[in-house]
């Protein structure tokens, strides 16, 4: 009897602090599961086809905080794309994915992120989906999500025409909000050696991201302020020099009456392409979400990029979506959709929507989403879908 005592004893000593950490954990689970499905014009001399997709920030996640003593708090966040038609089966933590720490002086911390211009013009990007077929975001910005030029040692670097970046290796800093206002500072690390591109005997680039925002938000309104530079992305020339990109940002919301969200966006980037050789446009997005009554609820957005002009080259192939493969007249585009949603809860929402691009008659750098590359200038396509989204 008393081994039998004995053995329950050591048990729940061994047991104890399992519990006691199991209890203290503040560890939780969140996420959001999207799809969608719908037909796509791919434009002369292409067949119009059916896509799948997962897009609208599909993830699944896990994030904890710890208490350190003295308002000082280590937090970590792993979140990952989960993408519910198995076909893009991604690791870890490839999503927003960090370690920091934060206290009243800020929020300090080292992984993956949106990059503070992705987030400042966020605030103003109002009446459409990101990406996806009824995705609004490559005409204006290049795209939306990731961009990982940390580590390629690479110039001519991944997704250049980006400037809604998730960005690889960041190092981030967060202000205090004060009174609504807040300063976002960030940069990626080189993570290359000094000679890996020393055989094509031009420079030992290291592509990187250093990006710089002001965001307001109180009551219904909403600012964003943004500089972007990405170092080294722009293809060496004899003599070692790489070349740089940058943009200027700014954004705004306002919501009228609790129900009729109205934003807009403007961005301005520079590509150098060559000794003393650039390429620059601007683009701008207008767009509202109306919440009619109840459970319906609609939404529209106008996006239009200018003419590239300079005396740059190309800064991407004709076949990149959102890219300028030529400086010129006629060169710009725009596009435009409208959606209608159902929100059965909080939770749980369908939407049927409506996308247009159409590019100038020097252009065919503008399409609907992942679709196809186009095959000729001028072209004009569409597309419709059905989107469903669930949070948890």
């Amino acid at each position: 009897m008393n081994k039998k005592l004995m053995a329950v004893a050591v048990a729940g000593a061994l047991a104890a602090p399992a519990l006691v950490m199991a209890q203290s954990s503040t560890v939780n689970v969140y996420g959001k599961i999207t799809y969608e499905y719908g037909i796509v014009d791919q434009g002369s001399g292409q067949r119009s086809t059916d896509y799948a997709d997962s897009p609208g920030g599909t993830e699944i996640g896990f994030r904890g905080e710890e208490k350190l003593g003295g308002g000082l708090s280590a937090w970590f966040q792993c979140n990952t794309s989960a993408d519910v038609r198995a076909m893009d089966q991604i690791g870890l933590c490839s999503r927003n994915s960090a370690i920091g720490f934060k206290g009243g002086w800020g929020n300090l911390h080292f992984g993956r992120w949106d990059t503070p211009m992705k987030r400042a013009l966020n605030v103003g990007t109002v009446g459409a989906e990101e990406t996806g077929i009824l995705g609004m975001s490559f005409l204006p910005f290049g795209g939306s999500g990731a961009g990982d030029v940390s580590g390629t040692g690479a110039d001519a670097g991944v997704n250049r025409q980006r400037w809604k970046r998730r960005e690889a290796a960041l190092s981030y800093y967060e202000s205090p909000s004060f009174n609504g206002f807040q300063i976002l500072a960030a940069f990626s690390s080189g993570n290359a050696g000094a000679d890996l591109n020393a055989a094509d005997g031009l420079s030992n680039a290291k592509p990187r991201v250093q990006s710089f925002a002001g965001t307001y938000q109180s009551g219904p309104l909403g600012i964003g302020f943004a500089y972007e530079r990405h170092n080294d992305m722009g293809a060496a020339v004899a003599g070692g020099q790489d070349f740089d990109d940058r943009a200027w940002g700014l954004s705004a919301a306002y919501t009228f009456g609790g129900n009729i969200k109205v934003g807009g966006t403007y961005l301005a980037p520079k590509f150098e392409t060559g000794v003393g050789a650039s390429t620059k446009r601007k683009s701008y997005t207008i767009g509202v979400d109306w919440a009619i009554a109840g459970p319906h609820s609609v939404a529209a957005q106008y996006a239009k990029v200018s003419d590239c002009k300079g005396n740059g080259a190309a800064i991407t192939s004709a076949n990149t979506n959102g890219g300028c493969a030529a400086a010129g007249p006629d060169t710009g585009g725009d596009a435009w959709s409208l959606a209608y949603s159902y929100a059965f809860s909080k939770r749980t929402r369908v939407k049927l929507g409506y996308v247009r691009v159409d590019n100038d008659t020097n252009t065919r750098s503008y399409r609907i989403g992942n679709s196809n590359a186009l095959t000729r200038n001028g072209e004009n396509v569409d597309g419709y879908a059905f989107h469903i989204s669930h949070t948890f």
